[in-house]
């Protein structure tokens, strides 16, 4: 037999004979979750209530015990003294009950034109506005947290690697900076997402609407909303963007996780090209000479949450009919925990970067290994007038020589330059080295000096709080 749930009475309680079945209230219930929308729920209600007073549904008496209470039980809640109770489902009925409990009558009229349907989804919009914009200010944090370190040891010439093999020398400063530009789109993504969330869905009901004539441009304007949402049935229903906002960051969770991933490498004894400050590694329960990057590994772990909060979301909403399902009561089950792991990791990475070292001397080093100026001297060939891949296998031929030699390119004798092809001259040692590679790159967007300096220009201006954003350089 059922065990039937001790439950206090819910507004649409009377439809049903008895209680609801003691799991099934458990499996009902969201104030775990739910309880971190309750400043949202309550300037939402406001408003609404607001509203209600102006096309004559409340007087101003009504309106002002409603402000009253619901600022009073936001207190309540806020110093722990109203605790959630989970046989009221979510924290919306909590907050009319309490509200309830504390006016009297009045209480009852605030959910006059509202559906928990359009009130919850208003709370998540409101709730996901605030988000992104404490997203987007993280991300300008640790994108200056870059510029500054590009700013103190951008000059620095290090190897640039691809499949993680020597690759051609540049910048410091260029590989930083391409965080810094990584890091960008996914602060424009976020504030393009937020343009998508910026709609009021209040007024919509639960699918249809309602007969009452509420001014929904005007609880709009109150909560800081310019546009209302047009379709009933979609504004209760949609979840977008909170999959967009869940996208938006498994993108950024990515970058942050191949930054983690580099400077992991980089840290570590075999090329020690940085040195983590000690407030952001730990050490071993055995052995006593590690230190562990664990906060970058754990960072790069995030990206798990945001992708699994991503896949989890799309997953929940891909099969839903029209209009409004109870499933999309877990939605904050994925959206919640995607927020909370950025944020943390985003506050902790822009730590790191502010408290990192270089090792030049280490950089300097690695610039020996790897023939890192082969792609110069073909380069150099083709100024000569050969062809690249005439040039590509005649600076293949002599890496390989040189390899055998264990000679870096520069160090190889003119003669077995020249033997290789007659068009080398003397002046070809003005294009060997990693310092006289950097120096020749020429086209924008390149690692060497004079485009380091190009886009240090550009950041520096736009990431100056206050001034407008320049164009692109």
């Amino acid at each position: 037999m059922a065990k039937r749930a001790k439950s206090l009475t819910k507004p649409w309680q009377r439809r049903l004979r008895g209680g609801a079945d003691e799991a099934a209230s458990e499996l009902l219930a969201s104030t775990d979750v739910d309880a971190a929308l309750y400043k949202y729920d309550v300037s939402g209600s406001v408003a609404h209530a607001q509203m209600l007073a102006e096309i004559g549904v409340l007087n101003q008496r009504e309106l002002s015990a409603i402000k009253r209470g619901l600022q009073a039980v936001a207190a309540d809640i806020e110093t722990g003294k109203l605790q959630p109770d989970a046989r009221l489902e979510d924290i919306h009925m909590v907050i009319e009950a309490a509200l309830i409990r504390r006016i009297g009558p009045p209480g009852r009229k605030l959910h006059t034109g509202r559906s928990r349907n359009d009130q919850v989804t208003l709370d998540l919009r409101l709730w996901a506005r605030d988000a992104i914009d404490g997203l987007v200010e993280r991300v300008r944090q640790l994108q200056r947290g870059f510029l500054a370190l590009t700013e103190k040891h951008g000059s620095t010439i290090m190897p640039a690697y691809t499949h993680l093999q020597p690759a051609q020398p540049i910048l410091a400063g260029h590989a930083l900076l391409a965080c810094v530009e990584m890091l960008d789109r996914d602060a424009d993504r976020l504030a393009d997402c937020r343009k998508r969330t910026n709609v009021c869905p209040l007024g919509a009901g639960a699918v249809a609407g309602t007969s009452i004539p509420l001014d929904r441009r005007r609880v709009a304007g109150l909560l800081g909303f310019p546009a209302v949402t047009r379709n009933s049935i979609d504004a209760t229903s949609d979840r977008d963007f909170l999959t967009e906002l869940c996208f938006d960051l498994a993108v950024l969770a990515g970058h942050l996780s191949r930054w983690a991933e580099d400077w992991i490498i980089f840290s570590s004894e075999e090329f020690g090209f940085l040195e983590l400050d000690d407030a952001y590694c730990t050490s071993s329960s055995m052995m006593p000479q590690k230190k562990n990057p664990d906060t970058l590994e754990l960072i790069r772990a995030k990206s798990a949450t945001a992708v699994a909060s991503l896949v989890g979301l799309l997953t929940l909403t891909k099969s839903l009919p029209s209009g409004y399902s109870r499933d999309l009561q877990d939605d904050k089950r994925f959206v919640f925990p995607a927020v909370a792991a950025m944020n943390s990791a985003l506050t902790v990475a822009a730590g790191i970067v502010r408290t990192t070292k270089f090792r030049p001397q280490r950089m300097a080093a690695a610039l020996e290994a790897g023939f890192l100026d082969a792609t110069a001297l073909a380069e150099y060939l083709v100024g000569k007038g050969v062809a690249f891949r005439t040039a590509h296998q005649i600076v293949g031929g002599l890496v390989a020589r040189a390899a055998q030699a264990a000679k870096g390119l520069a160090e190889l004798p003119l003669a077995t330059l020249q033997a290789a092809c007659e068009k080398i001259g003397p002046d070809v040692r003005k294009y060997l080295g990693a310092a006289n590679v950097v120096k020749r790159y020429a086209p924008e967007g390149s690692a060497g000096r004079k485009q380091l300096r190009q886009q240090l220009a550009f950041w520096k201006k736009k990431l100056t709080v206050g001034r407008k954003s320049p164009e692109r350089p």
